[in-house]
């Protein structure tokens, strides 16, 4: 199976974001996997401090920015969930978000890199 297929099996809008490229399927493949690097380069633990997060909130902002570009449509809304928490002083609650998103964010990444050549 093809690597943008089998992203669209695991909800990620592929051909949203092919459209806001043009319809240019090489070029998102290319930031494809800029978008693996960001997640490694701004990767965020679930087990971040709870008093000193602002960091946090910028890594996942970036992410969020990122996978929103993409369309990659399950990290983007879990991003986007886990910033506004982080931003409204949740940082307990933007946790349990980041639990449930991490597992779809590594899942999404191993298919980029085993289908990247």
């Amino acid at each position: 199976m093809d690597l943008l297929d089998e992203l669209e099996k695991i909800g990620v809008n592929v051909s949203d974001g092919v459209n806001r490229l043009g319809g240019n399927k090489a070029l998102y493949r290319r930031l494809l996997g800029n978008f693996v690097k960001a997640v490694r380069e701004n990767g965020i633990s679930t087990d971040f401090d709870e008093e000193n997060y602002s960091d946090i909130t910028d890594k996942a902002h970036a992410i969020k920015g990122i996978a929103g570009n993409l369309s990659v449509t399950p990290v983007y809304e879990g991003y986007t969930q886990i910033v506004s928490l982080l931003r409204s002083g949740e940082p307990k609650r933007a946790k349990e978000v980041l639990v449930k998103i991490t597992p779809v964010l590594n899942e999404i990444i191993e298919c980029i890199e085993k289908n990247s050549h």
